[in-house]
């Protein structure tokens, strides 16, 4: 506020108005003179409203709507005084204070968009109780503004042009009574008191012009133009006054209002005034006392009143001194309570309830949901202490990027999140990719977006913004995603697959389909890969695509695994005990990341093998390497496998981006080349060296050799050459049920060409 003095925006306005000040004294007497002068020095004010009002509608995003409706105003009031300005130089004739039509019109326009404004802005009034008291309150103001109106500048008024004149003036009484009563009294005012009250003086004193008595109503007097000026400059001020306020203190955030207002008994006082003014001068004597007792009797109980307010004030403070210390304890236990110790961050209690309060008053807030990407890796890696350090620099950081009035939480593990009040979808947006590129370096994030609309509840804010966040986690990570409608209906979908996964395994909902694996050098079918079908009851048949990283990621392939491969073992050994050419028949079955760190899971696999008889060198667990990547469960449970006598197959291999290494610390007996390296391998000489590639690392470590989705007689020819051992695909068999495995080994013991 220190450089408001030297502002050239209002050096320029009180220079404007001095000049005028000067000029009208100049043309004393000559109203045409002083007419012209008058509406030159209202444009540039009317134009610094509309400029002044504008600039806060962007710095103050809470307040856009009033701060949009006030520069409307503004531009309004520019057009109609820079028409009437024109208008008067050019006919000086008919120059007068009193606007045209075509100024009559922008003004009533620009009073219109006001009084929008003041409707506009939000009361900040969250219970029943401070709404009946605000509207009691405003009532009573807006009641004695028009009582004043009413009596001396409407009821007066006899000539149509007269009257509608002094409509306007009683319209400018009552909306400054309304604008005062709610910047005095709501908890959260647009403007600061010390813009706010130039602003709401302004109508009241235009009003008040009306009212003045003798000399004052001589249209060539130079005080009558000084009087009639003064509300535009005190307009004009307003906002640049809020916009150094402002800039110095930050956006305006709730004042806590006194237990009482003295503005509605400012009001009744004001009423009994004009009451005793408008009174004819023959009332009788009986009257006046009367009237005198009432008026007597009213300010005594509003003086009894306010004694009893001083005394209730008296006593809280005397009660807050009491129970200071107290206090003071409660207080520390609830920062506590409503703080994440590691990172001093606020937790998930307390953004819950900022964010339901925040949804209760209408605040328009936004939620970044921030997951911090591979973190697992780093505990797992480099310790726990390394990963507290991290979760305390990235809190560094989310505190060091977001605004003053944010909340920034740490909702558990590795999961923030930060509540953006009074924030469009477009800021939400930019100050996601602002984190994104604070948190870069350090830490990789997926960060999902989310904005309150109409009716949402906290609940569902939160959902909308886990749900992009796991979009955003499913694009690659690293990268801010905003919710849309459709993602909320495919998750939608998606829980509903998932709760229907519940229930599908008890329903005998599964089936299992095999699919053969021959010798590429005679095309003896030497083993199955057992692939699950879900028959859903309503759904038909539902693509393992569709339903199994559902299954994964709600735990669900759990029990789903389990019967697979019990299903599995059970199907071998029957086939070894009816064919006798199926003795050495393999079976594989996949088996989720989340199976294998499952407690128990080695013990559970052997349990399968005792109880169906199949030996365990005839059973081949089948992983990918995204699954069993960096983790010390997953590898210790491959470990035990193996101890058992299985056989470890490595699906999909050459997809990931660390297939050398899994090599040593994986202990797997195949290599499957997944079918991306096998459909162009005739055409495209890379494809060929990745296979060549493959299929000499197995060889030298000793590894069996699959090629995956072998279709045709060439690329069988081919896969054999470079030296696979066996190939899968349709061109041996599709997935077959079981009795149509079944059928082959009674007919044929090998697959033919196709």
């Amino acid at each position: 506020m220190r450089g408001l003095r030297r502002d050239p925006v209002l050096m320029a306005l009180m220079a404007v108005t001095i000049t005028a000040f000067a000029l009208f004294a100049l043309f004393e007497g000559d109203q045409i003179r002083q007419s012209q002068v008058f509406w030159c020095a209202q444009v540039p004010m009317d134009a610094a409203l509309a400029y002044g009002a504008w600039r806060l509608r962007a710095l103050v995003p809470h307040y856009r709507r009033f701060w949009t409706a006030i520069a409307f105003a503004g531009s309004a009031f520019t057009l109609g005084d820079g028409f009437q300005a024109g208008q008067t130089l050019l006919l000086p004739a008919g120059a007068s204070t009193s606007g045209g039509t075509v100024q009559s019109a922008f003004f009533i326009v620009g009073m219109s968009s006001n009084v929008l404004a003041c409707l506009l802005f939000p009361h900040g009034l969250r219970s029943a109780r401070e709404r009946l008291v605000f509207w009691l309150d405003a009532t009573t103001v807006l009641v004695g503004g028009g009582v004043m109106a009413w009596c001396f500048a409407v009821y007066p008024a006899t000539a149509p042009a007269d009257r509608v004149t002094a409509s306007i003036t009683a319209a400018l009484v009552v909306v400054g009574a309304f604008a005062a009563t709610k910047a005095a009294l709501v908890p959260r005012p647009p403007m600061a008191r010390v813009a706010a009250w130039p602003m709401v003086a302004a109508p009241v004193v235009q009003g008040l012009a009306a009212f003045l008595p003798g000399p004052f109503q001589l249209q060539d007097r130079f005080y009558v133009f000084m009087v009639l000026l003064m509300p535009s400059l005190l307009i004009a001020v307003g906002p640049r006054i809020q916009e150094f306020v402002v800039r110095a203190d930050g956006p305006m955030t709730g004042t806590r209002r006194k237990p009482y207002s003295l503005l509605p008994y400012g009001m009744i006082a004001v009423t009994f005034a004009v009451f005793l003014l408008v009174l004819p001068a023959d009332v009788s004597t009986r009257f006046w006392g009367a009237t005198a007792g009432v008026v007597v009797i009213t300010v005594l109980v509003a003086l009894r009143q306010l004694l009893a307010f001083q005394d209730n004030v008296r006593l809280i403070r005397r009660l807050d001194v009491t129970l200071e210390h107290l206090t003071d304890r409660e207080a520390l236990l609830s920062e506590q309570a409503s703080t994440d110790s590691l990172t001093g961050l606020a937790n998930r209690a307390r953004f819950s309830e900022e964010l339901k309060l925040r949804l209760d008053a209408a605040d328009s807030p936004a939620v970044l949901l921030i997951d911090l990407d591979d973190f697992k890796t780093v505990n797992d890696t480099m310790g726990h202490a390394a990963g507290d350090a991290l979760l305390v620099e990235v809190a560094e950081r989310l505190r060091a990027t977001v605004r003053a009035d944010d909340l920034v939480a740490r909702l558990g593990g590795d999961e923030f999140t930060i509540l953006l009040p009074h924030t469009s979808p477009d800021d939400a947006r930019l100050i996601a990719d602002d984190l994104q590129a604070r948190l870069d370096g350090s830490t990789r994030a997926s960060i999902g977006v989310a904005w309150a609309r109409p009716g949402d509840e906290p609940a569902t804010l939160l959902s909308n913004a886990d749900i992009a966040m796991y979009e955003a986690k499913r694009r690659g990570k690293g990268m801010s995603v905003c919710f849309s409608d459709e993602m909320g209906a495919r998750t939608a979908a998606d829980a509903e697959i998932v709760r229907d996964l519940g229930g599908a395994v008890e329903a005998e909902e599964f089936t299992l389909v095999y699919q053969p694996i021959v010798a590429l050098d005679d095309l003896r079918m030497t083993g199955v890969e057992a692939l699950i079908r879900w028959n859903h009851p309503t759904r038909g048949l539902v693509s393992p695509v569709e339903f199994i990283p559902l299954a994964e990621r709600s735990g669900h392939i759990v029990p789903i695994g389990a019967w697979a491969l019990r299903e599995a073992c059970r199907q071998a050994a029957r086939w070894r005990a009816d064919f006798p050419g199926a003795g050495d028949l393999t079976v594989g079955v996949n088996v989720a990341g989340r199976q294998l760190r499952s407690p128990g899971f080695v013990a559970e696999v052997a349990e399968v093998l005792r109880e169906t008889g199949l030996p365990p060198a005839l059973l081949s667990i089948e992983v990918t390497e995204t699954a069993v990547l960096d983790d010390e469960e997953s590898a210790a449970a491959l470990l035990g496998l193996r101890a058992l006598g299985l056989r470890l197959a490595l699906d999909d291999f050459g997809t990931a981006a660390s297939s050398l290494g899994l090599l040593l610390t994986v202990p797997v007996t195949t290599l499957k080349l997944d079918r991306s390296f096998v459909e162009s391998i005739t055409t495209v000489g890379r494809q060929a060296a990745v296979a060549t590639a493959v299929s000499q690392m197995a060889t030298a470590l000793d590894f069996s050799s699959v090629a995956e989705g072998i279709e045709t007689d060439e690329q069988r020819e081919l896969i054999r050459s470079l030296g696979y051992q066996y190939g899968q695909g349709y061109l041996f068999g599709r997935p077959l049920p079981p009795h149509e495995v079944a059928a082959r080994w009674a007919g044929a013991f090998s697959v033919p060409s196709a």
